[in-house]
């Protein structure tokens, strides 16, 4: 597929959300992925401070706790929960902090059996490390990674084959597209870097509509013939801004599809919210000669220069960055390195 790249661009809708439930149980802190499924919802826990504490945590449908899995290796930082077009749940251990020491060579996928271990397969980038906190499956079965970059501009990549266990190596990927997210206004604790940064990612249980969000947003898209990349690529998304979260990463289809639910990664309670998703395609912006300009600064003559108005904002956007890496710098000092994928 050719390497496409969508600009977003309109007037997003605003969600009111209504709270689903409150997660509070030791077992379940820092939720960073979710699935609705017929008995309730499959979550998983970020990184930890103990390994033993990184769980698959299964809820019934009123967000109580009803068992927790492990991993048989130590994972290294699990960040979204995706379905297969088999129904095969998996485990996208995907996150790859910036300023972590190491870098990880391969990213790992875990295959999760309704009952016993989880089984890993790994995943190899073609252009170095990526962070990542979103997974998704097309409809021809393979898996599809979509990262998380401070530059605004989220990478698509897709294996070239089906990942299979027992790849120390890593199964080869290749980049298959882009996606630049919009600025919602959006409060976040990260400011306007927080509007930029993809954080999880779902398919629809009919698997013809995906989602991608941020902090502040989600972007759908319709995918009628289950091709997840071109969708993304090359559709134009419905926008709804997901308010009040914390810190917004994952979020799931209902069970019957018609509505969003979300959780913050949090190392306390939590609660889910579902939102109503946007039905009203972005508008297209009307044709100008004029260049396109965002949040312009009009320079007045007795005030601050346009130059050092721009350099001010600039060094804004680097203090918010810096600040991000500081936070994924330090959740990864807790986070083990021996025997991760």
């Amino acid at each position: 597929m050719a390497l496409g790249i969508v600009v977003a661009l309109g007037w997003p809708a605003v969600s009111t959300p209504n709270e689903v439930c409150v997660i509070n149980d030791p077992r379940a802190r820092e939720l960073s992925g979710l699935l609705a499924v017929s008995s309730g919802y499959i979550a998983v826990t970020d990184s930890q401070a103990d390994p033993a504490n990184v769980r698959i945590v299964y809820l019934d449908a009123k967000c109580r706790v009803t068992r927790t899995s492990g991993f048989p290796t130590p994972p290294r930082d699990p960040e979204d929960l995706a379905v297969a077009p088999d129904g095969a749940v998996w485990v996208g251990d995907i996150g790859d902090n910036a300023t972590a020491p190491t870098r990880r060579p391969t990213i790992a996928l875990w295959r999760v059996p309704p009952r016993g271990a989880p089984v890993i397969h790994r995943l190899a980038y073609p252009d170095g490390p990526h962070d990542a906190e979103a997974l998704l499956f097309g409809a021809d079965g393979l898996p599809v990674v979509v990262t998380k970059e401070i530059d605004g501009r989220a990478r698509l990549y897709r294996p070239a084959a089906t990942p299979r266990p027992g790849t120390a190596d890593g199964v080869p990927m290749a980049l298959v597209g882009q996606f630049r997210p919009q600025a919602t206004g959006e409060n976040n604790f990260l400011g306007s870097l927080g509007e930029l940064l993809i954080t999880g990612a779902a398919v629809s249980p009919d698997r013809h509509k995906v989602i991608l969000r941020t902090y502040t947003a989600a972007y759908e898209w319709d995918a009628p013939d289950g091709d997840v990349v071109k969708a993304i690529t090359t559709g134009k998304p419905r926008v709804t801004v997901l308010a009040d979260e914390p810190q917004g990463e994952a979020i799931a289809y209902t069970s019957d599809g018609t509505a969003f639910l979300t959780v913050s990664d949090q190392p306390g309670a939590t609660t889910m919210r579902r939102h109503d998703p946007s039905t009203v395609p972005m508008a297209t912006p009307r044709p100008s000669t004029a260049p396109v300009v965002v949040n312009p600064v009009q320079p007045k003559p007795s005030g601050i220069p346009l130059w050092l108005s721009v350099g001010l904002g600039l060094a804004g956007l680097g203090i918010a960055a810096a600040g991000y890496l500081g936070l994924r710098q330090s959740r990864a000092r807790r986070t083990p390195s021996a025997g991760s994928p």
